[in-house]
């Protein structure tokens, strides 16, 4: 059995280098196997939608309260609600060529002992157009995060160029409906100079950090986990103050916010006042 050794000499310096580098790696890995699995869990409800839709033999029954129906009955899956639904439908719909990524193990989980479906593109305008961003790309380097922002977008040639854009930058969430909003696609095509346009845009960009995809509230929920765990005795203090507030401003008109967690000075001591408040009805300013 071969000893596991690391080569060269070790030194401290390399020690904190190889133990970071060790962490990068596997965050990384540990947040791309969380998004395709979230990704692919999406795409494939989305197909299971549409499957029902054309074949399912109670689908009459159903109707237009289908999605309604199913919502009900999914209420226990955090994060699967009415309207993600119809984004999945849609991440299907518009992303047939993610079914060449999809392997018999995924695909073993539509199996039943009496049936079995085959995954296959729909049969869409959009499925006609080849995929100009290989689909593991499209999987492995956008979190479904990013493709929600981009299934607002239905014209193919503008979706594939944030696609190629974003994969290209690494943009954060953020960044790329950032970039949408402001109409880079257009500006691009409008530019003498749109490589020129580019590179000034990469650069000011907002990279995509691993632990962001970790961190966002589709993982959170898709590993059934509270999107915070603990509550701690500001997050508390905030939340009554928040109450507290709103209560004093329904009082009545005459009530005016003045400030929140202020300093004023009583004697010698320096006490923080949690609310005050001015009234234009009453001679003396409300303390709290």
């Amino acid at each position: 059995m071969e000893t596991f050794k690391l080569p060269g000499q070790m030194n401290f310096e390399r020690l904190v280098k190889t133990i970071s580098n060790t962490h990068g790696h596997f965050q990384q890995q540990a947040a791309k196997a969380v998004n395709v699995s979230l990704t692919l869990r999406n795409w494939l409800i989305g197909f299971y939608i549409v499957e029902f839709e054309l074949h399912g033999e109670d689908r009459s029954v159903y109707g237009d309260k289908l999605f309604d129906e199913l919502a009900k009955r999914l209420k226990s899956i955090k994060g699967v609600d009415r309207r993600s639904l119809y984004r999945f439908k849609d991440f299907y719909l518009l992303y047939p060529q993610i079914s060449n990524y999809i392997t018999d193990n995924q695909f073993a989980l539509f199996s039943s002992s009496s049936s079995t479906y085959q995954i296959m593109g729909s049969a869409t305008p959009q499925s006609q157009n080849k995929a100009q961003v290989p689909v593991e790309k499209l999987i492995t380097c956008l979190s479904y995060t990013h493709i929600e922002q981009l299934l607002q977008i239905k014209d193919l040639l503008k979706r594939t160029f944030y696609e190629i854009a974003c994969i290209k930058g690494t943009w954060s969430v953020k960044e790329l409906k950032r970039q949408i909003n402001s109409l880079y696609y257009e500006r691009s095509g409008l530019s003498v100079k749109p490589e020129m346009l580019s590179e000034i845009s990469q650069q000011k960009a907002e990279k995509t950090n691993p632990s962001d995809i970790v961190k966002s509230v589709y993982a959170f929920e898709f590993l059934g986990l509270k999107v915070k765990d603990t509550v701690e005795e500001s997050d508390l203090e905030t939340a009554l103050l928040d109450h507290l507030q709103d209560f004093m401003m329904e009082m009545g008109h005459g009530f005016c916010l003045e400030a929140r967690q202020k300093k004023i000075l009583i004697g010698e001591m320096e006490q923080l006042v949690n609310l005050e408040f001015l009234s234009s009805l009453r001679p003396r300013t409300p303390i709290l």
